[in-house]
């Protein structure tokens, strides 16, 4: 018999490969179970996300922009995936909601939380000074020695001016690793392992957040400790332009949507459409989201969608990849797969060059600028239909 006597594979199924996936192994490694099991549905968009991380994202030293929503870090997901992807170099630059890293600070402080239940009586927590997450668990101690920590911190002379809200995490992180330090502590806090990584953290909106509640009170007393909200915008576009112009790719891993996604995603409009700047948009898109992309909401928006903005460039469209699931069960696999798929990479540390990278995009802008409308050279893509457009 001929060793080619099976089933030819017809010309319209040559591009896609058969689905005929191995029984589960009670020894299959996470990576394995991503490659050769999660074959449709969403399994397959997550498949199709750990491989597009591992073999497009992060080669060549390629730049990797995280941004954070949604309860992650109370969840623990900040010690058991953030903090090895920052220390194998596969995270360069995040943006995050404040809560993710106000909760950050329990850990980095050695305070307990607890695996509860969704189902618990509100009421009698309340009355027992028990805070809810969910299925999370904490005294409410936590929250007010948190707060106190924050207040005692921010009201060193460091802090006694404005600042990217980069630089202040940068400087709050010190502080919570050499708490850590004192408390035997390894590993336990996002923030203390991007200072010690030189990881810029922004967030989105500063004011949001227990920690922006405990820098407007301190303002009551005198602080003059302000967000630098026009630096935030300006630091992360430079990031992004840095990138592409030393040849880099510009890659956005989105965990979840709202503002924290925008204000990633907004770095390209902001170098092309407000500083005038020639580029094409991130190189690679890739988001885990539960939002619907039909209600108009920005958490939703489909990577098409955002070539429209220049925010990706349309180029690379095939390459995006969005995986309609649960951050909590989405981030330990694709950790688990570029920890065992990909070697560590040597830490880019954006922070210690922060100055020197946003001082090219503002020469770059002060030459090429303007105040009145921009003259882009963006050309019309090429269309299905030409309605709208003049013949």
């Amino acid at each position: 018999m001929s060793k080619n006597s099976g089933p030819k594979v017809s010309k319209k199924f040559a591009a896609y490969p058969r689905l005929n996936p191995l029984g589960v192994g009670k020894d299959i490694s996470a990576a394995d179970l991503i490659d050769e099991v999660m074959l449709a549905y969403n399994g397959g968009r997550l498949r199709e996300a750990s491989q597009l991380l591992a073999k497009k994202m992060l080669p060549k030293d390629g730049f990797i922009g995280m941004s954070l929503t949604g309860a992650l870090t109370p969840a623990g997901l900040g010690k058991s995936c953030l903090i090895p992807l920052m220390k194998a170099g596969f995270v360069d630059w995040i943006v995050s909601t404040g809560a993710n890293l106000y909760h950050d600070l329990h850990f980095g402080l050695d305070m307990q939380l607890h695996s509860g239940s969704p189902f618990l009586d509100d009421v009698v927590l309340h009355r027992d000074g028990v805070i809810r997450i969910y299925d999370v668990l904490f005294d409410y101690n936590v929250l007010l020695d948190t707060d106190a920590f924050v207040r005692e911190v921010i009201q060193g002379p460091e802090f006694q001016r404005s600042m990217g809200t980069d630089e202040f995490h940068y400087l709050l992180g010190k502080y919570v690793a050499a708490r850590g330090k004192k408390l035997g502590l390894k590993d336990s806090s996002v923030l203390a392992t991007a200072y010690e990584c030189g990881i810029p953290i922004f967030t989105s909106s500063p004011g949001d957040s227990s920690i922006g509640m405990n820098v407007a009170a301190m303002a009551m007393r005198g602080s003059a400790l302000l967000p630098d909200v026009n630096r935030d915008v300006n630091q992360t576009a430079a990031i992004v332009y840095h990138a592409k112009s030393t040849g880099h790719t510009s890659s956005v891993w989105i965990l979840g949507g709202g503002s924290p996604k925008n204000f990633m995603l907004q770095t390209e409009p902001q170098i092309q459409e407000v500083l005038g700047i020639q580029e094409k948009g991130h190189d690679y898109f890739l988001q885990v989201t539960d939002a619907r992309p039909d209600t108009g909401g920005l958490s939703g928006a489909t990577p098409a969608e955002a070539v429209s903005w220049g925010k990706v460039d349309p180029d690379k469209l095939p390459d995006s990849v969005v995986c309609y699931t649960d951050s909590t069960i989405a981030l330990p696999l694709l950790t688990a797969y570029v920890l065992s798929r990909v070697k560590p990479r040597k830490l880019k540390r954006l922070y210690d060059h922060r100055d020197a990278i946003l001082d090219v995009v503002k020469q770059k802008y002060l030459k090429s600028g303007t105040v009145t409308k921009v003259l882009t050279s963006r050309k019309i893509a090429k269309r299905s239909s030409s309605i709208g457009l003049k013949k």
